[in-house]
């Protein structure tokens, strides 16, 4: 018998997969899906599974094993079904969204959506439960509010101060709707963000709030010079963190290993839904109110730092201006 409890949980479970289903990917009767997941994503990738079949039964759900890293290519008889399907749904512990095989899925025109990491507990509230129709709405319109603008500047109580100029327009599609060919979206959605120009960023920035979905109980220092990070400082991660430059630095030619610290991403949260941080690696970019910012490889938006590697780290409650207009301030987004 199951219990009052389980019965809400899973009826939360499948309203999240409904939503998935009929409002982000708008699945429609004659279309092919694949379901991707794995052991420790299984209950997601199951109520999708349900969710999906009562739309199509052009439906198939693939356990495959756990990655043990993200940017892993899946086994090959995965990677060669993600070809021969039309909407493809990623519930796994790790990425696949930066792999051959969904890159290869995409350009033969499946429309992609991922959850790395997401569990039950974050599946079943917050950022996945908004209302993405009322997100795109949203952020769609905000295209106003960026126009010949390009000077941005970051502060926060915590010690962030860092000023750069836009290097491309700011990016408004990340808002949950993945209707079309060869879309791809990352769930929960709901940021916007851009390149900052290569070697224009100066200042300080303070990671207070995540790294890399995990939660920190002391801030990390990054001195940013000319675009690139030339100090970090902070409590015992920090020595995890250089680690991973350090590496990624070894696998360069020595011209490009600096690249490696380039500020490669700068970004602010829109979802209503996503109130709080909570330690997952999607969900806390899109905290609305929050900021972020991401180091590396910056090609992904039209930047020229190609090191194989993207980490993100978030800023609570940032003040960010534009030009000499306020867009975000304690917590909320002013978009007049």
């Amino acid at each position: 018998m199951v219990s009052d409890d389980g019965s809400e949980s899973k009826e939360a479970m499948l309203s999240t997969a409904r939503s998935v289903v009929r409002t982000c990917l708008q699945i429609r009767r004659e279309e092919d899906v694949l379901i991707i997941t794995d052991p420790e994503t299984s209950e997601v990738g199951q109520a999708l599974y349900e969710e999906a079949a009562r739309v199509t039964d052009r439906i198939l759900l693939v356990m495959m094993p756990p990655t043990q890293k993200p940017g892993k290519e899946p086994p090959l008889p995965v990677a060669d079904i993600m070809r021969k399907n039309r909407v493809i749904i990623i519930a796994t512990k790790d990425s696949l969204t930066h792999t051959r095989a969904r890159q290869q899925a995409t350009k033969e025109g499946a429309r992609v959506v991922s959850m790395p990491g997401t569990g039950r507990g974050v599946f079943e509230t917050g950022g996945m439960t908004a209302d993405y129709n009322a997100l795109q709405r949203e952020i769609s319109g905000m295209g106003a509010v960026f126009r010949r603008k390009r000077r941005v500047r970051v502060k926060s109580s915590s010690g962030t101060d860092v000023e750069f100029q836009t290097g491309g327009r700011w990016v408004l599609e990340d808002n949950g709707i993945c209707n079309r060919p060869g879309q791809v979206s990352n769930l929960p959605a709901g940021k916007v963000f851009v390149l900052p120009k290569e070697g224009s960023m100066n200042g300080r920035i303070v990671i207070d709030g995540s790294w890399e979905g995990s939660i920190l109980s002391e801030p990390i220092s990054l001195m940013v010079e000319n675009g690139l990070v030339v100090d970090i400082s902070g409590d015992e991660i920090v020595e995890d963190v250089k680690s991973v430059f350090d590496l990624a630095r070894a696998g360069i030619r020595s011209s490009k290993r600096d690249l490696v610290w380039t500020v490669a991403e700068f970004g602010f949260g829109m979802n209503p839904k996503a109130t709080d941080l909570v330690g997952s690696r999607v969900e806390d970019l899109v905290m609305r109110g929050s900021s972020y910012f991401g180091f590396g490889d910056n090609t992904h938006i039209g930047g020229s730092a190609r090191v194989g590697f993207h980490l993100r780290g978030v800023v609570r409650n940032p003040e960010v201006i534009l030009e000499d207009a306020t867009i975000l301030s304690g917590g909320k987004v002013f978009l007049r």
